[in-house]
């Protein structure tokens, strides 16, 4: 009895006592301590819970993706914009625009803000000089190239998304190795965005359905551009993250779609049948036999075109100034992104809210709206130039894009009254080249221009202000003189 009672607290006699008390010295262990049957089933059940919740959330953002693709289709296929082709070209232009915030993304985060501020101003002012140089030039060439060889447009708009397309992925690989190739592809990317914006508005009038006007069907464009734009900065911001090379990249496969979609536009883009030519100067239908019959420019289409370089000048103006201007002059303990960000961000919404408001008005006195929105620009930026500050830029940048919109839509309202049918093609590519031209010019003056804040701002709300009293005084003195029978 007694060596039973002595052997029986003792396990070492036994033959399992040994994986016993093996067990019993790594039950501390952490790694082994999981082992046990209750913890693992919990740890199965949670990790089955959590798959079967991003299953659902999987399912849920597919919905979401699927319903808001679906809306987004439906709304630019109505009123006959989906009958008439006019949606390939909403949609086009929704990727035109996201590829050139993927690009513009990448390079103000190289070109302004990785770079002294002396060194910068001089290579963005050699570049708008350079951007500039072709324009003035090859402007008064692409409306009658585009009238006398109309039946490549298609092909014309695919070729300024291929060659974007191409830059970017050159770009890429520029801004990583600092190649001289910088700034030349950076001029390719602009010169062949600018000339997109000229043959897409020559592509609008051929594809108005009947139950659409030019007004509200250009207005539809502009906001699918503005929604294009909204939903491509996050990602390309995203992908700037790992590199200013891989928002390049991102654009890059953005044109590559692009590019697509404008070979997919309808043939009738080509059509040029009974289409006429628009002319400044020169000879008209008169005298002319063999070829296109030409028309000059109604004196309403001219005044509302002289008006409207005042905002898209300021535009210019401002993208560039207030870049190196809040770069060297930030707003309290702000920094010069958050400040420039703010500044662009409330232009974007200004536009949007001009895009809006024109497209829902049933009328809009285009004649009375151009003068209102240039001298909104001028008081605003006299406003911002004494009282300098967040506020007032803020203020001033809601005031540009809503006055930008509102005067292009009242331009194109007046084209579409004023123009006849056959020619409305040329009148919107010579109108759109002119813009471009305002808004290189405004932005090679903001370049120009000291970083001084109540300097700069108060030159540019004087000469807006004298260039509104040139359209007013040119359009009362054509309004005085007899009319000629």
């Amino acid at each position: 009895m007694v060596l039973v009672t002595s052997d029986r607290p003792d396990p070492a006699p036994g033959p399992q006592s040994g994986p016993q008390s093996g067990r019993s010295e790594t039950a501390t262990d952490p790694p082994r301590a999981g082992a046990a049957a209750p913890p693992s089933g919990t740890v199965r059940r949670s990790l089955s819970g959590a798959a079967r919740g991003a299953r659902a959330a999987g399912r849920g953002a597919g919905t979401a993706g699927h319903y808001a693709v679906t809306q987004a289709r439906r709304a630019t296929r109505a009123e006959g914009a989906g009958d008439s082709g006019l949606s390939r070209l909403i949609e086009l232009h929704a990727f035109n625009a996201a590829g050139d915030a993927a690009v513009a993304i990448s390079l103000a985060g190289t070109l302004f803000f990785q770079v002294p501020t002396g060194e910068a101003r001089g290579q963005v002012a050699l570049f708008l000089g350079l951007t500039m140089l072709p324009f003035a030039i090859v402007a008064p060439l692409i409306g009658p190239f585009l009238d006398r060889f109309s039946h490549g447009r298609r092909w014309a708009v695919g070729a300024t998304m291929a060659i974007r397309c191409f830059l970017c992925w050159v770009l890429a690989t520029a801004v990583v190795s600092e190649s001289d190739w910088l700034f030349p592809a950076a001029l390719g990317c602009l010169v062949a965005s600018k000339a997109y914006g000229v043959t897409r508005a020559a592509a609008v009038p051929r594809l108005l359905p009947p139950d659409l006007t030019l007004v509200k069907a250009n207005a539809r464009v502009s906001l699918a551009g503005v929604v294009g734009a909204g939903l491509s900065a996050p990602l390309a911001i995203l992908a700037s993250t790992f590199g200013p090379e891989w928002s390049l990249r991102y654009g890059f496969l953005v044109f590559v779609l692009a590019t697509i979609w404008a070979i997919r536009l309808p043939e009738k883009v080509d059509a040029s049948r009974g289409e006429g030519e628009m002319v400044l100067t020169g000879p008209t239908e008169a005298g002319r036999t063999g070829r296109r019959p030409r028309t000059r420019i109604p004196g309403d289409v001219a005044f509302a075109l002289r008006a409207n370089c005042g905002p898209r000048w300021l535009s210019g103006f401002l993208t560039m100034f207030m870049a190196f201007l809040l770069r060297d002059n930030p707003i309290g303990d702000m920094r010069p992104e958050v400040l420039l960000g703010l500044v662009i961000g409330a232009a974007g919404l200004g536009n949007t809210l001009g895009i809006t408001i024109g497209s829902l008005l049933r009328r809009l006195n285009p004649a009375v709206t151009v003068v209102l929105a240039l001298l909104a620009d001028a008081v605003v930026a006299t406003l911002a130039a004494v009282f300098y500050g967040l506020v007032t830029l803020v203020l001033l940048g809601l005031t540009a894009g809503l006055a930008q919109a509102l005067a292009k839509l009242s331009l194109d309202s007046t084209i579409q009254r004023d123009v006849p049918s056959r020619i409305q093609a040329s009148a919107f590519a010579r109108s759109d080249t002119t813009l471009q031209l305002a808004w290189v010019i405004g932005g090679f003056v903001g370049i120009a221009m000291p970083l001084m804040p109540q300097l700069g701002l108060g030159i540019a709300a004087g000469l807006l202000g004298l260039w509104a009293s040139f359209v007013l005084f040119s359009r009362s003195g054509r309004a005085s003189r007899p009319a000629r029978t």
